[in-house]
This record gives structure tokens, C-alpha cells and sequence, in this order.
């Protein structure tokens, strides 16, 4: 099926944060661009919840009265490339506040996430930062780079700098009993 390319990709139809995912970020031919982004129907032949969203002329499911409805059941209760778990989460504050306003605070944790991929990535990290960078607050996220400056000599190796951001990460996360793997 060939979708309608929509207007911010980086948020998905069904409330995933696309532009937090490592499909969003690999190089080759399983590169995601985002939901219903430009080559999105070559990498995902079908899609249920955005073909109904745009059958039914939306953006976004959380704009249909009858959500959340049954192609919801058990979708927070496991992960694919990315998380689930704040789905309902995300969308809700994404109804609250506005779309602009949560493309923007999505926006900060896209670029908190490219610093943290170009920065401390030891190619072994991407869907680890990926998951930290989706589930904690960006108040969160940022005091862990605060922490990791001051941390990280000027001569720690790649693996090093890796090592240390994971470290700070599980513990920031675990004083709100967040695990940082994804659930299969």
C-alpha cells in the first residue's frame, strides 16, 4: 500500500516516538524513515493503525473518538524496535499540550540522541541510548551528559565513554524503577 507522506514522520500515527528508534538510525536498506515518511511503504508494506488513521483523514489515532480501540489490545505489554511503553503516554501529552508543542520537546530529544550517538556510541549502544533518550524526561537525559562531562577524562577510549553514559543512565533510571531493555 502506498501511504500519504505525513507532515512529521518523527511521530508515529499510533504515539511511537519514530525519530527515538534505531531503525531510524541504521544505514541500509532497513532504514525506517519515520512513520509514513518518504520510502516508508518500501520498508513497511502494511500498516493497520496508519492505514485506518488516514482512511479515516487523521494525523494522529488519539484524534478518532473510538480510541483507543481494539488494534490497541496488548500493544504496551512488549517492544519491537522501539518501545511501547509510553504509546499511551506520549499521545495523551501530545493531545494535552498541541502537536507543536510536543514535536518540540520530541526535537530536543532527537538531537540529545544524536549527541549521545556521535559523541559516546562504541557501535554497540544505539538501541540502549535509543531506549534511555525515549523513557526519561529530558531534565533526566540532560543531567546525565552533565555527569558524564565531568566523569569522562579527556583520554577515556570510545568503549570507555560508552561504558560510563550506560552506567549513569541505569542508575538514573533505576530511581524510577525503569528498565533500560526492551521487552520482547
Amino acid at each position: 500500500m502506498q501511504y500519504k507522506i505525513r507532515g512529521y514522520p518523527l511521530f508515529s500515527a499510533c504515539g511511537l516516538n519514530c525519530g527515538l528508534c534505531p531503525r531510524y538510525y541504521t544505514v541500509g536498506s532497513s532504514r525506517c524513515p519515520g512513520c509514513a515518511g518518504e520510502g516508508f511503504s518500501d520498508v513497511h508494506c502494511s500498516c493497520g493503525m496508519l492505514s485506518c488513521c488516514q482512511r479515516k483523514g487523521l494525523e494522529y489515532c488519539f484524534e478518532c473518538e473510538a480510541f483507543p480501540c481494539k488494534k490497541y489490545d496488548g500493544v504496551d505489554t512488549s517492544d519491537s524496535f522501539i518501545t511501547h511503553l509510553n504509546q499511551f503516554h506520549d499521545m495523551e501529552k501530545a493531545k494535552r499540550i498541541g502537536m507543536d508543542a510536543y514535536a518540540t520537546e520530541l526535537n530536543e530529544k532527537i538531537s540529545l540522541l544524536e549527541m549521545l550517538l556521535e559523541q559516546y556510541d562504541d557501535g554497540r549502544k544505539k538501541s540502549f541510548f535509543c531506549l534511555a533518550v525515549n523513557l526519561l524526561d529530558i531534565d533526566e537525559i540532560k543531567a546525565v551528559m552533565e555527569q558524564a562531562i565531568d566523569e569522562i577524562g579527556p583520554e577515556a577510549t570510545q568503549k570507555e565513554k560508552a561504558a560510563t553514559m550506560a552506567r549513569l543512565f541505569e542508575a538514573a533510571a533505576a530511581k524510577r524503577d525503569i528498565s533500560l531493555k526492551l521487552r520482547k
